[in-house]
């Protein structure tokens, strides 16, 4: 990807999953990367594996001082931030299985979401924006989720706190756009991810495979080719997209799935 060689990249839940490789990606594209996680032994070891083009360091997205921290450690190493790709979120089982309904829901789950999924984002911007503006510009990306723009029967404050990124992104892509800063989300399918696999398994998995339009489900490398590219010059004119990676799955008409198994005949 043009113009990446030499430009510091911070990826949030950068130890594993999709954040893990984005965080390869970018350094095999040349540019130095920081490994922000909460699981601060996984982040060390990826950063010793990738060299010194890597910075691990231990932090929590629902706090904000911890962000703010992530942020000064990146500056304080490589002197300058060019890239932010806001991916953190909170995905546990534990907390999943609580994030039900209006009426079954506890604030405390939805408090919690909010805290890690939105607020944490915003921290990001709000401490990477004023170095990227001394840079002369920056590309700001952030994990949504389909959960953001569909109603489910259910983590309906998983689904909140990503329509908020998504709104998140479109404005810090307007209010930036003339200074330089591109702001966009990616919106994955069902990413086969280890944490992923914790959450969505059994015979939902058959379901989202068959209303996924290609041959095969989604890897963590297929969204980080996507933020690579988004944070590289060759994407200087795209701000303000939320754009879905999810082998179509949100692309076509409901009834897709039903056709294709053979329940229904097209032409009944």
């Amino acid at each position: 990807m043009r113009g990446l060689e030499g430009k510091v990249a911070i990826v949030t839940g950068g130890a594993s999953g999709i954040g893990e490789a984005t965080c390869r990606r970018f350094a095999q594209e040349g540019a130095k990367v920081v490994i922000g996680d909460i699981d601060g032994g996984r982040a060390e070891a990826l950063a010793k594996e990738l060299g010194d083009a890597a910075l691990a360091v231990r932090f929590d997205a629902g706090d904000v001082a911890s962000v703010e921290a992530l942020v000064a450690a990146a500056v304080d190493r490589f002197g300058r931030l060019d890239v932010l790709f806001n991916n953190a979120a909170l995905m546990s089982p534990d907390v999943i299985k609580l994030d039900t309904d209006p009426v079954g829901i506890d604030f405390a789950v939805w408090d919690r979401t909010m805290a890690v999924n939105a607020r944490g984002y915003l921290a990001g911007c709000k401490y990477a924006i004023p170095h990227m503006l001394k840079a002369g510009g920056g590309a700001i990306l952030m994990t949504t989720s389909g959960s953001g723009l569909l109603g489910d029967v259910s983590n309906i404050a998983y689904g909140a706190s990503k329509a908020a990124v998504a709104s998140l992104m479109r404005y810090v892509a307007t209010i930036y756009g003339k200074q330089g800063i591109r702001c966009n989300a990616i919106c994955p399918g069902l990413i086969r991810t280890e944490g992923g696999k914790k959450n969505v398994h059994g015979a939902m998995v058959g379901v989202m495979e068959r209303n996924t339009l290609t041959p095969r489900l989604g890897l963590p490398e297929d969204i980080a080719a996507m933020a690579v590219f988004l944070s590289s010059d060759d994407a200087a004119f795209i701000t303000g997209q939320n754009i879905e990676v999810d082998g179509g799955m949100l692309m076509h008409m409901p009834y897709y799935s039903d056709i294709m198994s053979g329940d229904i005949a097209w032409d009944s």
